[in-house]
């Protein structure tokens, strides 16, 4: 009996480091594959500032990498499909973004470290550390984006209450896809340029670092694409009522995308923020179309 149960307990340690070595083997390649990444980036970059930071992360990946290989004594190929997903991304949509995206990607990873760690004590605080000092490293990287995208949440902000809200009055008092889509770019055309000339004024009285002509451009650029992306259904739909629930599903959409954006490269939460601006739009949409209803009701307005 007393046999039995030293067998059954070999078996339970071959097993769990069997699953230790599969989680370090991972995590190993984890870290090969953003070591890549960060080489790459640096490489694409002409910012000096930015290119020594990546080059700084890419060699503490490579640190990792060595670290993990001392357990398993196996060299591990990286994920090709991630380098160039990351890679783009990053040239996509920034650096900061893409590398807070692998971030958290690293934070679920915090998970899987807590498994070997009865196997490896010091190596759950070894990756502590190793990721604090990458956000520390993150901090540093400069990118214009950012810099201006209080611009940006500006005009988009502006473009899902204005115009959602203009859209669905339209709709209801034009009964017209063709004449609700002139009202409506007319408005958004006239509200852009609106928008951006009190942003190029507010930013150069603010006399801060921030250029007023490209703070003025964010804020303008942002209007004109979200006012586009509103009124599509309207040309190409004949059903007004279609066209505003597409409407308000691609304003939800934006604000989605757009929060999600911001709540990873800003660290900022994106629960909260997503539903404040979701009920916003809609309800500034449903109030519109009260108004719209009213003035057609009661000045017995019909379009043709």
């Amino acid at each position: 009996m007393l046999e039995i149960k030293i067998i059954k307990c070999r078996v339970k340690i071959e097993v769990l480091n069997k699953e230790a070595e599969k989680v370090i083997l991972t995590a190993q390649r984890n870290e090969i594959t953003e070591h890549f990444i960060y080489e790459k980036l640096a490489r694409s970059i002409k910012d000096a500032q930015n290119r020594e930071v990546l080059k700084r992360l890419s060699n503490d990946e490579l640190k990792h990498y060595e670290f993990w290989k001392k357990y398993t004594n196996e060299d591990v190929k990286p994920d090709k499909f991630n380098i160039w997903k990351h890679f783009l991304i990053s040239k996509i949509f920034g650096i900061t973004f893409g590398i807070k995206l692998m971030e958290k990607g690293e934070e679920k990873a915090q998970v899987t470290y807590a498994k070997i760690s009865e196997s490896l004590p010091n190596a759950r605080d070894i990756m502590k550390d190793e990721v604090e000092h990458e956000k520390q490293l993150t901090i540093l990287i400069d990118e214009e984006r950012l810099r201006y995208v209080g611009s940006m949440v500006l005009g988009l902000n502006d473009a899902l209450v204005e115009l959602t809200g203009a859209l669905a009055g339209f709709t209801f008092a034009l009964q017209n896809t063709r004449a609700v889509a002139m009202t409506g770019l007319i408005t958004g055309a006239a509200a852009s340029l609106s928008m951006a000339t009190s942003e190029y004024l507010s930013t150069k009285s603010e006399g801060g670092a921030k250029n007023p002509s490209k703070a003025a451009a964010y804020t303008g650029i942002a209007y004109v694409l979200t006012v586009l992306f509103l009124i599509f259904p309207y040309l190409l739909l004949t059903d007004v009522y279609a066209c505003l629930s597409l409407t308000i599903l691609a304003a939800i959409t934006i604000i989605f995308l757009f929060t999600f954006y911001i709540s990873v490269a800003k660290d900022l939460p994106f629960r909260k923020r997503f539903l404040e601006m979701t009920v916003i739009s809609l309800g500034i949409a449903g109030l519109t179309f009260i108004v719209g209803f009213l003035l057609r009701t009661f000045l017995n307005i019909e379009v043709g």
